[in-house]
């Protein structure tokens, strides 16, 4: 009776034990279950440092909340493709990205009346960021293939590689502007010169040249007729939205024989920051029983040689530089103008705001090439860099009020 008894008791506690070690890998399996999750959801997470300027505290949030989930998406994006060089991925207005933004968390929150500094860390949604990602990754091939089998059409993004963010990286837009007889085009479809760019295999390094899309954003801010005459504003709008540090409108004239194009005649101008820094003009005659598609790529491929070329050796040229810099100011919105001029000069690389006063702005200016470059690159945007070491000042062309 009592083996009985203990042998019941026995059991009952490895029944115990069993239950207990049951239990306990279950606990495992949810854990690990919920970690594999965490780590599969930290993939598209990340987390930037923000910084911005506004009229207001609350304005300058928004600014840098909207900067700041760009490119903490740009971060995820690279990471989940693998690779060295960044994907960049199809052009996205903010309320998309906003929309791709599961939540987010703020720490090391700073502002003043019209400054906000923070760490943001963005969580995306998985299933859309996989979605852009497979966008991203397929839309060159895809773009090509369009390329070969349609002789160039507006599938074709490149004529080299994605512009970097780095500024030694960044591309030369180029334009392709087609008359032929009475007709100007640029964007419209038949432009046999523009398909001839499309067709070119893609290049590398600081030299590359790229052909935009051809979007409802690039029609909008450029057209035949802009290029041609070169427009200031459509020319710096469209170098802007494709990321280009230049802007080459190579416009190709038609010389006919009947129907027969005999020959052509291209000029070639190039554009920094909206202003004619070099021109060239080029002739080319079709060869006996050479047909017009073959004709204008062998033109487009000179053309892009010697404008390649021009870019390198300018590419060559420059050195970085730094300078530290003071902006007098009589207002806020007047040093926002002044940035916004700073911003689109083609030299300066990266502007960090040291300070901001009532009555100034002390900057470090981050450049390429030399003092005099830079400065004839501000006055080319209006804006004068005098005074020497230690104190440098740049303020709007004209301006009495040098502290």
């Amino acid at each position: 009776m009592a083996l009985g008894l203990i042998t019941a008791i026995a059991g009952d506690r490895g029944l115990r034990n069993i239950g207990c070690v049951l239990l306990l890998l279950a606990a495992l399996a949810i854990r690990s279950g919920h970690a594999a999750a965490q780590d599969s959801d930290e993939s598209y997470s990340a987390t930037v440092k923000i910084d911005a300027t506004a009229d207001s505290a609350a304005a300058a949030r928004e600014m840098a909340r909207v900067d700041g989930q760009r490119r903490a998406l740009a971060a995820v994006i690279e990471r989940l493709s693998g690779s060295s060089e960044t994907v960049k991925p199809p052009k996205l207005d903010d309320k998309a990205i906003t929309d791709m933004v599961a939540s987010f968390e703020v720490a090391n929150e700073h502002m003043s009346a019209v400054r906000y500094v923070a760490d943001y860390t963005f969580h995306f949604r998985p299933s859309k960021v996989r979605r852009l990602v497979r966008v991203a990754e397929s839309a060159p091939s895809e773009n090509a293939a369009k390329g070969g089998q349609e002789g160039g059409s507006k599938g074709v993004a490149e004529v080299g590689s994605k512009p970097s963010a780095e500024s030694g990286n960044r591309a030369v837009v180029v334009l392709p502007v087609y008359r032929d007889g009475s007709t100007l085009v640029l964007w419209d479809d038949p432009n046999a010169w523009r398909a001839a760019w499309s067709q070119r295999p893609t290049g590398s390094g600081p030299g590359r040249l790229l052909l935009p899309l051809g979007d409802a954003g690039d029609l909008a801010a450029i057209d035949a007729e802009r290029a041609g005459s070169g427009k200031s504003e459509a020319l710096i709008a469209i170098a802007q939205r494709n990321r280009g540090s230049e802007t080459v409108v190579a416009l190709a004239t038609t010389r006919r024989q009947g129907a027969t194009l005999a020959g052509l005649d291209v000029s070639v101008k190039r554009y920094r920051s909206g202003h004619l820094v070099d021109a060239q003009e080029s002739s080319f005659e079709a060869g006996l029983g050479e047909n017009e598609a073959d004709f204008l790529r062998r033109a487009a491929d000179s053309v892009a040689a010697q404008i390649e070329s021009g870019a390198r050796r300018n590419a060559g040229a420059d050195q970085p530089a730094s300078l530290a810099v003071t902006v007098p100011i009589n207002s806020l919105g007047e040093w926002v103008q002044v940035r916004d001029r700073l911003a689109s000069v083609s030299a300066i690389r990266k502007i960090d705001l040291l300070s901001l006063s009532r009555q100034e702005a002390k900057i470090e200016v981050k450049y390429v090439g030399g003092q005099d470059q830079l400065k004839s690159s501000l006055a080319e945007v209006s804006l004068d860099l005098g005074g020497g070491d230690p104190v440098w000042r740049i303020q709007p062309s004209g301006a009495t009020n040098v502290r």
